[in-house]
């Protein structure tokens, strides 16, 4: 794979063989940041699970404490009382039946997907096209929930949700380049502190087998995966 000559010098500033500590290896993702957008900054965990297994799955949701950097659209699906709620907290579109049908549509202007329980059924039909994207609303994940404002005004705070792909790694961003690396730390931990507390006890060994962060355009750096997450247990 050939790569430009901003990833290449990038690159020149990284040990592969090496294991780095976690403000380390973000100042140095900081460094490696040279596209003319503000790059987000990424962490990408792989765990001792096999996700084949249902009692192996990790999945959830948390708050970044300094949000991801990203205007996030929200869509909900809501009626009543329920749907002034969410347009009060500030939801980009909300509907019921009839956004539905947009969505069937073709339409997909948002990031995050919000639901009323009651409006599930109808929600139901639109899983072949939110599934695939990561987008269907889900109680794990808070996204199916009758305080449709709060989950709306999290939503828009940071709120990410992290979950295992096929090869048992989870992706998530965890702020932007310009943050610094005091918040992207604080994100860092978070959303590691998050991971490690979603342990399954059907897991064995080693947890969290390998960590690395890295710039939307630049190289990984891999972080040490028995000293992550304010309390460094990895186990």
């Amino acid at each position: 794979m050939k790569h430009g000559k901003k990833y290449t010098d990038g690159a020149k500033l990284i040990d592969r063989s090496k294991l780095y500590d976690t403000t380390e290896a973000l100042e140095l993702s900081i460094k490696t940041a040279t596209a003319k957008f503000d790059e987000t900054i990424e962490a990408h965990v792989r765990l001792g699970v096999d996700s084949r297994h249902a009692d192996q799955q990790v999945r959830g949701a948390v708050v970044l404490p300094n949000g991801t950097g990203k205007d996030v659209r929200v869509a909900v699906f809501a009626k009543g009382d329920l749907a002034k709620a969410a347009q009060d907290a500030g939801a980009d579109v909300v509907g019921d039946a009839d956004l539905v049908q947009k969505i069937q549509g073709g339409w997909m202007d948002f990031d995050v997907a919000i639901a009323s329980p009651d409006m599930m059924g109808f929600v139901g039909r639109l899983g072949k096209v939110l599934g695939p994207r990561g987008l269907m609303p889900s109680p794990k994940a808070g996204t199916v929930t009758m305080d449709v404002a709060k989950a709306v005004q999290e939503a828009k705070a940071g709120k990410i949700e992290y979950r295992l792909d096929k090869t048992n790694i989870i992706h998530c961003p965890i702020g932007k380049a310009s943050f610094g690396m005091e918040k992207l730390l604080e994100n860092f931990n978070t959303l590691l502190d998050a991971i490690i507390k979603a342990k399954p006890s059907a897991a064995k060994g080693q947890y969290i087998k390998s960590v690395a962060v890295a710039s939307t355009m630049g190289p990984g750096i891999k972080i040490n995966p028995n000293k992550v997450g304010s309390g460094s247990a990895a186990e």
